[in-house]
């Protein structure tokens, strides 16, 4: 079979990835460095929140500015070597014979630390003054990566500090390398809220973000000849000087026990198993502020009376410990397998721990603040509660158990009160990913909330009636099987008797007697069975299947409870108002807003990239872009200045030899950092077609030896320099710090519709890396931001998917002669003896689990690999190329983190028609002077 010859690119791709199967968030992390080098070039050149508005709901007039504290002198360096050499001494962690490298972090983080908590003390000791409205932002993981450069840049100190430790004999960078990532977080929900956090706080919002403090994180990748291998996460193993144990803020959580009714007619869930959640705080600085908000992460114990002293004594060392590690391993590990039912409750448990203790913690700060008596009414004028995914779901039952059994309100109250303070931001259109608990499991854990859930799910139900009416039972039946949180459960009784219709009487005046025959009298079998099968059609039953789980949709539970629903992209947001929850939407269209997602510019350009930030400094003619990155469309107008082409390509140059230098250091190949650089950063999943994309090498490929496609490429004598495969092991917040910079080509290549947003994809622009990809998620945006010219676009679009798998089923679909000798040459055993089999059935066939490539790669192939070969053509002319780099950076702004917090403020003020300006002018006086300095200045998969 013939086929089009490869562009014999030299280049070089990174795919970093994570995993996610179904339901199971845990993660399979993998990083694909790919070296290319057009054919025509071998000669010259190698080529290679939505958060809810958190302003007060009244004006709050400042008569007398308060003062956080007196105004203190900058550091210098002599005061901050001396504040290290402090912390060396008289908090170690390290025997004190020497000053290395990791005795030298922990010195100068909890140095650092000083600073954070006087300015965090100041900041909450005002809102505590003022009394404002804050905003709660609680995520099951946050990707925060290293703190170090990023808080002491926040500071304006890095100069200081680097002046310091050189001083005392150590290089910033060196010492910075020493802090482990965080291991808090998986992917771009977790980075999301940390970004979120980063810009609150640089905005001056009163804000705190709430999650579990995990032991081993969710797993260490390592690589080997077998394939990936998980170990723990090892972050805490040397402590964590950024963190501050609160031991006096601690609540009880409870798990199983019954549910009683008090003669009153209240409720009180007794008995169970109680756990303890301890508090750390991290602290969260802004950029040339010093408002610092607060990262409060729970940890889970027992109290020491819990401890089985006598079974310990006894030997039965297990039993003694039994409660303790029943209760620590909550908070081990970031989202655990979840395929047993011990996997499912310990979910169960993380996520209620972390709804139930922050809540309280939330109610408690409401308490104080109010005084007695307290006016619950006010409630949600003070709190704001955003929940990051379905993970946080659980708040709303929570919430109103607390109104109701702990603090006397009635059902309305309460129910009135979490509306109103709730919101959800949803991630995903992916059914699995739309979490469901079984029911049964939710009644054995947490039994006070199913009796609320079923509370909520028929004051749902009777809205949907109110709404519809009980005419039309067909109509009404789809609209409860849509919309229901208790999915596949019997309705209540209460509902019940509301579709009940009196039985008409027949009022007879007359009676006619008519002789018939006896055939006319009894009808035949088949005529009764034909009538059977007719009534059967027309009956409209509201029973449950049998056959099917009981669950609980959260999903649902979020729309139903929440005051908003955001999705996190313009495209996305729209599939979740016209498919995901239509019938939602159609019943409160005001519920549903976007908000695109973000990212921060200071740990993304500023902070990663400080050289071709200085560019950008230089020619935009100040450093507030920083702040304010509408200032970074200012590039645009010197996009064809040679000066600027040259100092751009050289700042690339000098990032892409920083990525050849780590890719070296962690996995021992060598890459040219003349080739371009090609990088595709995902978790793993089907719809993110990391294999579209290796099917995309395959083909460039010849020549394959036996092995795995990384070593066969990079070890064929015949293909040298002209393509590199490297798959970067262990992706995390501080790879990416150094890989995104040096990237020139980056892969977003998911099937359209399937992506809810994603972040990675706004990372790159920011930093002029050009992309490659569908019309999915922010790419859409991006692509209208930077200029269609300046965007590699490929594959179907997301109104046609649905067409194109009816096709499939049908059969119709035929494969291009290119895709079936890729399919071809990977079974023909190239890439060594692993059976690739069931992967490449995966792509065959026109229906069946595992089959009818559901993903569309044998669609978008053909358009994949022509698009490469516009990528090809495009990086010959590297003044056009360059130029397109400029233009992605300027076309960059819209993509901050910042705005995206302004609008979730800009669009709650206009829907709530408050006026904030008071209320801003109120946190002046957290912020410092602004600066204003002008600062001069082989493709791998």
């Amino acid at each position: 079979m013939s086929t089009l010859p490869f562009s014999a690119a030299q280049s070089s791709s990174v795919s970093c990835s994570t995993f996610v199967s179904g339901f199971n968030y845990r993660a399979s992390r993998s990083n694909l460095f790919l070296v290319r080098t057009p054919r025509f070039f071998n000669r010259l050149a190698r080529r290679n929140l939505s958060v809810k508005n958190i302003a007060s709901d009244r004006r709050q007039e400042l008569k007398d500015p308060p003062v956080i504290g007196e105004e203190t002198p900058e550091p210098d360096s002599a005061s901050i070597a001396a504040s290290i050499q402090y912390h060396a001494e008289f908090t170690p962690l390290f025997s004190p014979e020497h000053f290395d490298l990791p005795k030298a972090f922990v010195a100068t983080a909890e140095s650092v630390r000083d600073s954070l908590i006087i300015n965090w003390n100041a900041t909450y000791k005002y809102y505590e003054k003022m009394n404002v409205k804050q905003a709660y932002y609680l995520s099951m993981e946050y990707l925060q990566g290293r703190a170090l450069l990023n808080a002491i840049g926040n500071l304006e100190l890095s100069g200081a500090y680097a002046d310091a430790l050189r001083k005392l004999g150590h290089e910033l960078e060196n010492v910075a390398g020493h802090e482990p990532d965080a291991a808090l977080g998986n992917g771009g929900l977790g980075r999301l809220a940390s970004c979120f956090l980063d810009s609150l706080a640089t905005l001056n919002y009163p804000a705190w973000g709430y999650g579990l403090r995990y032991k081993y994180g969710l797993f260490k990748q390592l690589i080997t000849k077998d394939g990936q291998e998980e170990v723990a996460e090892n972050w805490l193993e040397m402590g964590n000087p950024w963190e501050i144990v609160r031991n006096d803020v601690s609540y009880s959580v409870k798990f199983y026990g019954e549910v009683i009714s008090k003669p009153d007619g209240s409720k009180e869930w007794i008995g169970g198993e109680n756990i303890t959640a301890v508090a750390y705080d991290v602290p969260i600085p802004g950029y040339k502020t010093k408002t610092t908000i607060n990262l409060r992460l729970w940890s889970t114990k027992v109290a020491p009376n819990e401890f089985d002293l006598r079974a310990y004594n006894d030997g039965d060392h297990a039993k003694a410990c039994a409660a303790l590690k029943n209760a620590e391993k909550i908070c081990y590990i970031l989202y655990p397998g979840d395929e047993s039912i011990e996997g499912k409750i310990l979910r169960l448990k993380q996520q209620y721990t972390l709804c139930s203790a922050s809540l309280q913690d939330i109610i408690a700060h409401f308490e104080k603040r109010s005084g007695k008596p307290v006016n619950w009414e006010k409630f949600p004028e003070k709190v704001a509660v955003q929940m990051n995914d379905t993970h946080p779901t659980l708040c709303i039952p929570e919430l109103i158990r607390i109104l109701i059994d702990l603090k006397g309100l009635s059902w309305k109250e309460s129910w009135d009160i979490t509306q109103r303070t709730v919101a959800y931001t949803n991630h995903t259109v992916l059914p699995e990913a739309l979490e469901k608990w079984s029911l049964d499991l939710l009644q054995e854990l947490l039994p006070r909330h199913v009796e609320i859930i079923r509370m909520i799910d028929e004051e749902l139900i009777r809205t949907i009636i109110a709404e519809y009416g009980t005419e039309n039972l067909n109509l009404l039946q789809h609209k409860l099987k849509q919309m229901r949180i208790l999915d596949n459960i019997e309705l209540p009784d209460s509902v019940l008797e509301l579709l009940v219709k009196p039985e008409e009487s027949s009022a007879v005046d007359s009676i006619e007697e008519v002789e018939v025959s006896d055939e006319e009298t009894e009808p035949t079998d088949e005529e009764q069975s034909e009538e059977q099968e007719t009534k059967a059609k027309d009956v409209v039953t509201f029973e449950p299947d049998p056959n099917l789980p009981k669950t609980v949709r959260m999903a649902n539970l979020c729309v139903v409870g929440g005051s908003a629903v955001n999705g996190v992209a313009e495209i996305h947001s729209e599939i979740v108002k016209n498919e995901v929850f239509n019938e939602f939407y159609k019943m409160w269209p005001e519920k549903f807003q976007n908000k695109t997602n973000g990212v921060t510019p200071r740990r993304w350009i500023r902070f990663c990239n400080p050289v071709l930030s200085e560019i950008i400094t230089k020619w935009t003619g100040t450093d507030d872009w920083v702040l304010n990155t509408e200032k970074l469309s200012t590039l645009a107008k010197f996009s064809d200045n040679e000066d600027l082409q040259s100092e751009w390509r050289e700042a690339k140059r000098i990032n892409k030899i920083k990525v050849a230098d780590f890719i070296k250091e962690k996995t021992g190949y060598i890459v040219n950092p003349d080739a371009m650089f090609d990088v595709q950063v995902k978790r793993m999943h089907e719809y993110k077609r990391q294999l579209l994309n290796i099917m995309g090498i395959v083909y460039r490929y010849k020549k394959m030896k036996e092995m795995n496609v990384g070593t066969t490429v990079n070890h064929d004598a015949d293909i040298g320099d002209l393509l590199k495969v490297v798959f970067v092991p262990d992706y995390n917040v501080s790879v990416a710090e150094v890989l995104i910079p040096g990237s020139e080509l980056s892969q977003h290549i998911s099937t359209a519709g399937m992506e809810a947003s994603g972040t990675s994809n706004m990372k790159f622009a920011m930093n002029g890396c050009i992309l490659i990809g569908t019309l999915d998620g922010a790419n859409v945006e991006i692509r209208q931001e930077v200029g269609e010219d300046n965007f590699f676009l490929f594959g179907a679009e997301a109104h046609e998917i649905a067409g194109l798998r009816k096709e499939r089923a049908e059969g119709k679909f035929i494969p291009d002669p290119r895709f079936e000798e890729v399919k071809a040459f990977v079974r023909n055993g190239v890439f060594g003896h692993y059976n690739y089999e069931e992967l490449m059935g995966s792509l065959e066939g026109n229906e069946g689990y595992g089959r009818a490539d559901y993903f569309l790669v044998g669609k978008d192939f053909p358009s994949y690999v022509e698009c490469q070969e516009k990528v090809d053509e495009a990086y010959k002319d590297q003044k056009r190329w360059t130029k397109m780099s400029i233009l992605n950076t300027a076309g960059s702004y819209k993509f901050s983190s910042d705005r995206t917090i302004r609008r979730g403020e800009t669009m709650a003020a206009e829907d709530q028609e408050l006026n904030i300006t008071a209320w801003m002018a109120s946190f002046i006086c957290l912020q410092k002077q602004r600066k204003h300095q002008a600062v001069c200045g082989q493709r791998s998969n």
